[in-house]
Formats: C-alpha cells, structure tokens, sequence
C-alpha cells in the first residue's frame, strides 16, 4: 500500500529522505551537548568560586589547549542544535512556504553569523588577545 497518488509516483515526488539525517544531527549533538555543558558549568563554578570571575582568570583557563578546543567544540555544537530545533520549528508551525523558507534561511544566516562571531571571540581570547 502506497501514500502517494499516482501522479505522484509518476513524477517520482515523495520524501527527500533528509528526516532520518535531521533527526539523528540533532540527536547526537544534543547527547555531545550533555558532557560540555557539564564541564562548562563546572569551569565557570570554578572560575567564580575560586578568586572571583575576572576577564584575565577567564584569558588563562582559556588558553590552554584543551579549554579552548572544548569551548569551541561547545560554541560549534550548540549553534547547531539551536538551528535544527529552530528549523524543525519553522516546518512544523509556519504554514506558508514563502514564510517558512525566509524564516529557516534567516534562521541559518543567524545561528552561523553568531557561531562565527563566538568562535572568532574564542580565538582571539585564548590566543591573547
């Protein structure tokens, strides 16, 4: 038994088969998540507890090698999660395809513009600057 209609299947319209591949992305970047946010909490207890939060305490736990790639495979992974949760959204409640298109691009473009931004500051403190 088939859920297309004939012209359907006539013109091989049907599922782009890109649901498995979006479901599992965000599946497995919110199981990433978990861990980093965990040890990004427990360092920025640190960092509060342990003399005060102050940008120069911030500079040095972040230049160090395994601070910095963890923070910026944190930055990487959240931006991420937040444009497939936001996209799923988008197809879920906006009717208009016009809409939903404008909204999912200004999705992406947002979450890549605040990625990039993140991850350039990320650089730019634990190299010193």
């Amino acid at each position: 038994m088939r859920i297309q209609t004939p012209l359907a299947r006539a013109r091989h319209l049907g599922s782009a088969m890109e649901g498995p591949e979006h479901w599992w992305m965000q599946r497995m970047t919110s199981l990433m998540l978990i861990p980093l946010t965990l040890w990004f909490v427990a360092s920025m207890w640190w960092l509060v507890v342990d003399g005060g939060f102050t940008y120069e305490a911030l500079r040095d736990w972040l230049s160090g090698p395994i601070s910095a790639v963890l923070m910026l495979l944190f930055v990487g992974a959240t931006f991420y999660h937040l444009k497939l949760g936001m996209q799923v959204i988008a197809e879920d409640y906006i009717i208009g395809k016009v809409a939903r298109w404008t909204f999912i691009i200004m999705i992406t473009l947002g979450c890549l513009t605040g990625a990039v931004a993140t991850l350039y500051a990320v650089v730019a403190v634990a190299l010193g600057g």
